[in-house]
């Protein structure tokens, strides 16, 4: 078997499209997907924080009204996108086993999530609070539980090779392409469907990450609240949706005749092991040591590399060591490299962000374009990068794009795409 991944199917739910399509557009043209919140909960509560990016909910004709009623909104979400990916890779069935060119066995799962299912562990106590622990639904723990959206992939589509659920906070979705990566390079599948999802825009999530002082308060304007490498940043938006891609070895790739978007070239996996919160720096970072072996794995220099889809969360604490941990992973070639930061529109999707970021990778390696950054002003003269603020082309021939992901904990990832 090859060792060479191939991308061969793309989706996406997220708060700037309920598709690929429209999310892969408005990230071209820079369209935010911050807006302030309008539930009841907000004044309820009297929340400092008042704005997100919320996704779209998936229509009927995705996720059905009972199929619903099962899943987590973090789970549908991965639904819908997987379900996108699938068909966008042309494969003959609905799922696995109904289709002439799989084998159900060979088919795996690698699907992330920061959180997991919140909205139902939280409804679940109020409901006992209010109504008494006989009223708390059956379906509670399987909607709940973390690996809750692999398990509802892997039985979506009957793929029964694995169902991987990497839980790294907000490099949780970047987790998941190495994990897809390594299944089909040890030869234990063919194909993967990877990605990741979150929905956990909820009162108690809010007011937990105002108080650790990770979120933007610009509730007075929201759509500039995003502003990643700008010197006045001042936190994240919390943003939520799915991101999915379909990993197959380039022979299984070439068997069936798909179309290819790019290859999975390579990818990196550190711990920092140094702050639960603040990310390590210099040269023997987490950060840059994922970087260093994305090129090691991928069998690529940094001169290969053209764009990057960076982590940039707009927090005054993130953006400068991810700077830096460029630099020390690439040297002055980060000079050649076009940096989208497209948190800028989405929000932060948490464990949803990874997998969303890296179908904009891919496609901004087909269509020859790096998707812009909104709300730079002012870049902070700390961050030496060239950051695109307006849809770019990107270079002809073959290159190298990579999508960075770090998260609370000292979790990194790294996926590394290569022009096909």
């Amino acid at each position: 078997m090859s060792r060479k991944v191939v991308v061969t199917g793309l989706g996406a739910i997220t708060p700037i499209g309920e598709n690929v399509q429209e999310t892969w557009a408005n990230a071209l043209k820079g369209v935010s997907g911050v807006h302030a919140l309008e539930n009841d909960w907000v004044e309820q509560y009297d929340l400092a924080v008042r704005i997100g990016a919320t996704a779209p909910i998936p229509s009927e004709d995705v996720v059905s009204r009972v199929q619903a009623k099962r899943l987590d909104p973090s789970g549908r979400f991965s639904v819908a996108a997987a379900r996108e990916a699938w068909t966008d890779a042309g494969f003959s069935g609905d799922t696995a086993d109904t289709s002439d060119e799989l084998d159900p066995t060979r088919v795996g799962v690698a699907f992330g999530t920061g959180i997991g299912g919140v909205w139902t562990l939280l409804d679940a106590w109020d409901t006992m609070q209010a109504k008494g622990a006989r009223r708390v639904k059956p379906m509670t723990v399987p909607m709940l539980m973390p690996n809750g959206n692999a398990s509802s992939v892997s039985m979506e589509f009957k793929a029964r090779a694995c169902a991987i659920t990497p839980v790294s906070a907000c490099a949780s979705g970047t987790e998941a392409f190495y994990q897809g990566l390594n299944l089909i390079r040890e030869g234990k599948a063919d194909v993967v469907i990877v990605g990741g999802a979150e929905s956990a825009i909820h009162p108690v999530t809010i007011a937990a990450f105002n108080s650790m002082q990770a979120l933007s308060r610009r509730n007075d304007d929201p759509q500039a609240a995003s502003r990643p490498f700008d010197i006045d940043r001042d936190g994240f938006v919390m943003g939520e949706g799915a991101g999915a891609c379909i990993l197959e070895s380039e022979e299984h790739a070439k068997a069936r005749g798909a179309k290819v978007y790019a290859e999975l070239a390579g990818a990196g996996l550190s711990a920092d092991a140094h702050h639960i919160t603040s990310p390590a720096t210099g040269d023997e970072g987490g950060p840059a040591r994922a970087l260093k072996e994305s090129m090691a794995t991928g069998g690529f220099e940094p001169g290969d590399i053209k764009h990057v889809n960076a982590h940039a969360t707009s927090t005054p604490v993130g953006d400068i060591p991810e700077a830096g941990a460029l630099r020390a992973a690439f040297g002055s070639e980060v000079d050649n490299m076009a940096v989208s930061a497209t948190k800028s529109m989405t929000g932060h999707l948490l464990g949803g962000s990874g997998a969303v970021e890296g179908v904009l990778t891919v496609l901004a390696l087909k269509h020859r374009v790096a998707p812009c950054t909104i709300n730079l002003d002012n870049q902070d003269p700390k961050i030496d990068l060239d950051v695109v603020t307006t849809a770019r082309d990107l270079p002809s021939g073959d290159m190298v794009a990579i999508s960075n992901s770090f998260g609370f904990g000292g979790h990194n990832s790294v996926a590394a795409f290569r022009s096909i």
